[in-house]
């Protein structure tokens, strides 16, 4: 009879953990915020959930970060989504940054204010905290472009525009190297108070 329990036990355990991995692989995943440079829509210590299927859901090769298959998505990134991604320097770490352009748009910067197709985009969302304006060229934090962005490419930059290493700098992201869409903060911890923002848990990430 002992035994027959432990059994049960045994099989209940592995099947929520085969149901973990599953969830994790092909649906959602977390991801934790390090750095500020999507200040102040997500925090330093922000732990997040992202839809891994809404883009097409990548299939690694087990324990690295090498995709062998990416399953069909239901759409394209648009702009304006906040992703994740793997960064084109590194492909070992990820990034988070929000969708500025898609594949077929003109963008550019003049004197911080970014321009789309010609129009000056509205960003709620940016900010600046160094008044000074950088002229381009070899620095591109401020000025640049305009650049036409590639089939099957995004160009993403962080919140927190004059801290942010995006694609102003290393270029685009192809969408073959998309982790997913950022949508719900699950969990955020303030490094300096030691103290939870029990105030942010659940917050929709826009």
């Amino acid at each position: 009879m002992k035994q027959s329990k432990l059994w049960e036990y045994i099989k209940a355990i592995g099947i929520a953990l085969m149901l973990a991995l599953i969830i994790r692989s092909f649906v959602v995943q977390a991801f934790k915020i390090p750095s500020g440079s999507m200040l102040q829509t997500l925090l330093i210590g922000d732990h997040i959930l992202v839809n891994k299927f809404i883009y097409g859901t990548p299939i690694d090769i087990p324990f690295t970060n090498i995709t062998i298959f990416r399953m069909p998505g239901f759409k394209k990134p648009q702009r304006e989504d906040i992703i994740v991604f793997k960064y084109p320097e590194d492909p070992g770490r990820d990034f988070i940054k929000r969708v500025i352009a898609v594949e077929g748009d003109m963008i550019e910067s003049k004197d911080k204010r970014v321009l789309v197709n010609g129009k000056p985009v509205s960003e709620p969302y940016a900010q600046h905290t160094d008044n000074s304006t950088r002229m381009g060229g070899m620095e591109p934090r401020d000025n640049f472009g305009p650049y036409l962005v590639p089939k099957n490419k995004v160009f993403v930059m962080g919140d927190n525009r004059d801290q942010s290493y995006d694609s102003r700098y290393w270029g685009y992201v192809d969408m073959k190297e998309l982790r997913g869409k950022a949508f719900i903060i699950y969990w955020s911890w303030d490094g300096i108070k030691k103290m939870p923002r029990l105030g942010r848990i659940g917050k929709l990430v826009r």
